[in-house]
């Protein structure tokens, strides 16, 4: 964000001195600049929309409460079809994966910033640390700074994966001690009001993919050829269409298994 705004403050000098001293050198010289600078300039907006964006949300909700939920969800695909798996706290067919865990540290920020223990999902066991939490507008950009940075906060996906596959017993721990993962992409929704919740909210999902070893492969393929009651193996235009499958068949598809595709 700083280099953007000094290349604002550059371009904008520049502009005044073009039109001020239209004519002469030192017109010409700042025209010149003008124009050096105009795609970097762009190209720093691009690159910092999102921080942009959250910029203006500090302004236009600043006294407002926002709640902010921060997930990961698992992209677990073989031979074109996407593992899903029954929510434990709604009925329905979502990715493997769950909100992120803060630490000690993590804590003490969120109370630095004046965030709130959100209530719209149970505070128990399960959801302790949990990251959801609503805080005033004004507070975003530092809330998402601190975020990105990762510090304060669960940074791996493995945990979700291991309770969810492996410590359940749908897939061995033997085979699956750990995982390779790629990063995908972070998917923050723009902020919206949420009947649930009563509130203006903004979600962030950060999406892994699973690079299973052939063996770990090989039991994910059985997964598909041994049916589970707890998973589906689902397509991507299954997922799109909220679960009707081909024939009329209809499952519970989540609508936010559609950020996997």
């Amino acid at each position: 964000m700083s280099r953007l705004f000094i290349y604002a403050a550059l371009f904008s000098a520049s502009l005044v001195a073009a039109f001020l001293y239209n004519g002469k050198a030192v017109g010409s010289l700042a025209s010149g600049a003008v124009i050096s600078l105009i795609i970097p300039l762009l190209d720093n907006i691009v690159a910092n929309r999102l921080n942009l964006r959250h910029l203006w949300y500090s302004v236009r909700y600043g006294n407002q409460d926002v709640r902010i939920s921060a997930a990961y969800l698992f992209r677990i695909k073989v031979d074109g079809k996407y593992l899903l798996i029954k929510g434990r706290r709604f009925s329905q067919l979502q990715p493997v994966g769950g909100v992120y865990k803060v630490s000690e540290s993590g804590k003490q920020f969120l109370v630095s910033i004046g965030a709130q223990d959100d209530s719209l999902i149970p505070i128990d066991t399960t959801s302790s640390d949990d990251l959801r939490v609503r805080l005033k507008g004004s507070t975003i950009p530092g809330f998402y700074s601190w975020f990105n940075s990762r510090a304060g906060r669960e940074d791996s996906p493995w945990r979700e994966f291991h309770e969810e596959l492996v410590g359940s017993g749908i897939l061995p721990a033997e085979v699956f001690p750990f995982t390779f993962q790629d990063y995908v992409r972070r998917d923050v929704a723009k902020i919206r009001f949420s009947d649930h919740a009563q509130s203006w909210e903004i979600l962030i999902a950060d999406i892994y993919e699973l690079l299973p070893t052939a063996d770990q492969e090989i039991h994910l393929r059985r997964l598909i050829e041994t049916p589970h009651a707890e998973v589906v193996w689902v397509s991507a235009d299954s997922i799109r269409r909220r679960g009707i499958l081909s024939g009329g068949t209809t499952i519970p598809v989540a609508a936010h298994s559609q950020k996997l595709l």
